[in-house]
């Protein structure tokens, strides 16, 4: 595996990752940061590592790491087994999530052009998903989104005080949303130049494809799978051991 603690040299690199994992992920709980909790004994983390360097088109991950762990997240990714072909860097995060992926961007060395974003919390996103979404960026989308279609109706409600009715102020039509996952991959430079302008317009978006709408760029949805969920409460992770599980059962993993 390659050196964890300096970045990688030269420009043949075209694709990497960046992975924000600075979060404290409150809703499972107290404990240690919700990307280093263990998942069928590995830290979530590890896992997503592990879903994007399985794509051969990664040739670099970023990890972004809490202020104050750093060390431990280098020291989880030289512990753990990890392709060869693959480099890997740690940099400390900021404040915020947008901030934690501007410093992961800044950690970039020439040569990347294709730059995926990818929650720590999804763990076990299909390699066939991440190189989807590679291949709509090589074939000249600057923004991509994995996502499902949604099987329950949503309701747009006027928010109320917790606990309190909520009057229903519309029902959008089904057939046009959809439910969107990572990694999202971009053009490098579109989205560090949404990085730029959203963040010093103050308008914040809830994800990076939403900084790039609001460039005025286009961004284009490809398939998601229901593997790539996001674990964010303790149900999440019973659901993702009995995913695990099946690998093993299915596939050997």
């Amino acid at each position: 595996m390659s050196d964890v603690s300096r970045p990688p040299t030269g420009g043949k690199s075209r694709t990497a990752v960046v992975i924000p994992a600075a979060g404290r992920g409150v809703r499972l709980g107290p404990g240690a940061p919700k990307a280093l909790r263990a998942l069928n004994g590995t830290p979530m983390l590890i896992h997503a590592v592990r879903a994007m360097a399985a794509s051969r088109a990664v040739s670099l991950v970023v990890v972004v790491a809490p202020p104050d762990g750093a060390a431990e997240v280098k020291s989880l990714l030289a512990s753990h087994a990890l392709p060869e072909r693959t480099d890997f860097l740690v940099v400390t995060g900021g404040d915020t999530r947008q901030e934690s992926v501007k410093l992961g961007l800044d950690a970039l060395p020439p040569g990347i052009d294709i730059v995926l974003v990818h929650d720590a919390a999804r763990p076990l996103v299909p390699v066939d998903t991440v190189d989807g979404v590679i291949e709509a960026v090589r074939a000249g989308a600057p923004a991509v989104v994995p996502a499902l279609p949604l099987a329950d109706t949503v309701k747009q409600v006027e928010p109320r005080a917790k606990g309190e009715p909520e009057p229903v102020v519309a029902t959008p039509e089904r057939a046009r949303l959809r439910a969107v996952q990572t990694p999202q991959g971009f053009d490098r430079d579109t989205l560090v130049r949404a990085h730029e302008t959203v963040a010093l317009s103050g308008e914040g978006a809830t994800d990076d494809a939403g900084m790039v709408e609001q460039l005025g760029e286009p961004v284009v949805v490809v398939p998601g799978h229901e593997e790539a969920f996001k674990v964010t409460r303790p149900l999440d992770l019973v659901l993702a051991e009995a995913v695990l599980a099946r690998r093993r059962a299915n596939d050997g993993f």
